[in-house]
């Protein structure tokens, strides 16, 4: 308990001993983390990543956990969630928002105030920082389309501000997936006027194709393969089979086959059994290597 206490004489927001990742992550899967802290402010997040880099402490940047496998057993780190750096103004057409801000949040936001541009981050279930992270997207647009600028915290913990060319954003990728040492505090988001009422159609259109064509009354991280270039990762597993197929607790989708499901109390190996059986026999049928979109955290 001495990293817990001295983390609370840090001061830099609320500090939780032993927590179960099952809460923390969308699959409602993995281990225990040794500590978790909700970051209070920018200055509270400079702070304690000096003091986890100065200790050598192992330690990761948590949002919704909505893209994140965690193994089973301990993560013998520091987990930092940045859910309560949620500050939004709209301003025109701009929108300037935090990274701990609900992206499903802020859609409806800007659609009430008659902006389009973000509906397709109507039905995804991250933070706004983590969106910019794999640079989410849906329906053909993504972050990169309306992101103006992006906030930071650089690898010397030097408050930056980056632009869109900067940030390198491409299919599921950006600058802050190639230097995961730096961390996003916040951006600017530029949209279009719109009509409130057909912006909100539009999503409510999306939410209900979605209900038909994705597990979600299942726990899941939403899709588990980047599609390869031409074609789709779900078209290729369901090719082979693998629609239901169940390991342990974890079952490949009967709706959509790109999508693995917590069916029934799965644990974390139950998922990676199933990504790696997938990934081998794509690998020897197409010989295409399925890139995951999820990330498995040691």
């Amino acid at each position: 308990m001495e990293l817990v206490q001295e983390l609370i004489n840090l001061k830099v927001g609320r500090v939780i001993p032993n927590v179960s990742l099952k809460e923390y992550t969308t699959y409602r899967i993995g281990g225990t983390a040794r500590v978790l802290v909700f970051i209070d402010s920018i200055d509270s997040l400079k702070k304690l990543l000096q003091f986890l880099r100065k200790n050598q402490i192992k330690h990761k940047i948590l949002g919704n956990g909505s893209n994140l496998i965690f193994k089973d057993g301990l993560y013998n780190g520091v987990l930092i969630r940045l859910t309560d750096l949620n500050h939004m103004e709209i301003r025109g057409t701009e929108i300037e928002v935090e990274a701990g801000y609900s992206l499903q949040k802020l859609a409806l936001k800007a659609a009430k105030a008659s902006l389009t541009g973000l509906e397709f981050a109507a039905g995804i279930p991250g933070t706004v920082g983590g969106a910019i992270f794999m640079n989410a997207g849906a329906y053909k647009s993504d972050m990169g389309y309306i992101v103006r600028c992006v906030t930071m915290l650089d690898e010397n913990l030097e408050v930056k501000t980056i632009t869109n060319k900067e940030c390198n954003f491409h299919y599921r990728t950006s600058y802050f997936k190639e230097h995961p040492n730096c961390v996003c505090l916040s951006a600017i988001l530029t949209l279009n006027k719109g009509m409130s009422q057909a912006i909100l159609a539009v999503m409510e259109d999306r939410k209900t194709r979605r209900v038909l064509s994705q597990p979600l009354e299942y726990p899941s991280a939403g899709s588990v393969f980047r599609n390869p270039e031409g074609d789709y990762a779900g078209r290729l597993i369901e090719s082979l089979g693998y629609k239901g197929k169940l390991f342990g607790g974890a079952m490949v989708s009967e709706k959509h086959a790109n999508f693995i499901i917590n069916k029934e109390n799965a644990k974390a190996s139950d998922v990676i059994t199933l990504i790696y059986d997938i990934q081998k026999n794509v690998k020897k049928t197409y010989g295409i290597d399925l890139k995951l979109e999820q990330e498995i955290v040691e």
